[in-house]
C-alpha cells in the first residue's frame, strides 16, 4: 500500500509540475528580429503639409537625417543631423533626431522630432511623430511646445 501512495504521489507532483512549466518557443518559431540598418525614405505629415527626410541608421543605434525639403523655402538642409534609434518589442522602432521645421505660416523652431512605428514589412515602416520644442513666453506652463503627425518609411537600396 505504501508503494502505491508514494508512486501516486510521484505521479501527481511530477504532472503539477510539468504542467506549470512556460511553453517556449522552438527556435524554429521566433521570429528573427529586423535588420534596421541602411537608408530609409522617410515621408511625414504635420498640420497640413509634408515633409521628406532619408534616415540613415547605422550599427550602434546611431545614425543621421538628411532632411530633403526642411529648411526655407522647401530647401534640403546641406548639414546631415545626428539621429539615434532602437528596436522596441512587437516589431517597433523609435527613431529620434533634431531638426528646424516650420510651425503656421509665420514661424520656424528648432525642435526633436520622434518617430515611432511597426514594421508592416522588413522594407517598410509606418506610424506616428511627434516634434517638440522649447518656448520662452508663457505659451504653456511647461515651456514645451509640440506637434503630432505621421509617418511612412520605405528602405532604400545602396
Amino acid at each position: 500500500m505504501r508503494v502505491f501512495v508514494i508512486s501516486l504521489l510521484l505521479l501527481v507532483v511530477g504532472q503539477t509540475a510539468t504542467a506549470s512549466k512556460p511553453v517556449l518557443p522552438r527556435s524554429s518559431d521566433r521570429k528573427a528580429p529586423v535588420n534596421f540598418t541602411g537608408r530609409w525614405r522617410v515621408k511625414f505629415t504635420m498640420t497640413g503639409w509634408n515633409k521628406n527626410l532619408i534616415l540613415i541608421a547605422r550599427a550602434g543605434n546611431v545614425g543621421s537625417f538628411l532632411l530633403l525639403d526642411t529648411d526655407v523655402d522647401d530647401k534640403p538642409v546641406k548639414t546631415p543631423q545626428p539621429a539615434v534609434w532602437t528596436l522596441l518589442s512587437n516589431d517597433r522602432v523609435s527613431f529620434t533626431g533634431q531638426a528646424e521645421l516650420p510651425l503656421g505660416t509665420c514661424c520656424r523652431e528648432i525642435g526633436t522630432l520622434n518617430f515611432k512605428g511597426k514594421f508592416d514589412s522588413s522594407n517598410s515602416i509606418s506610424g506616428r511623430l511627434l516634434f517638440v520644442t522649447s518656448v520662452t513666453d508663457d505659451e504653456s506652463p511647461f515651456k514645451l511646445r509640440s506637434d503630432v503627425g505621421t509617418f511612412t518609411a520605405t528602405r532604400l537600396s545602396r
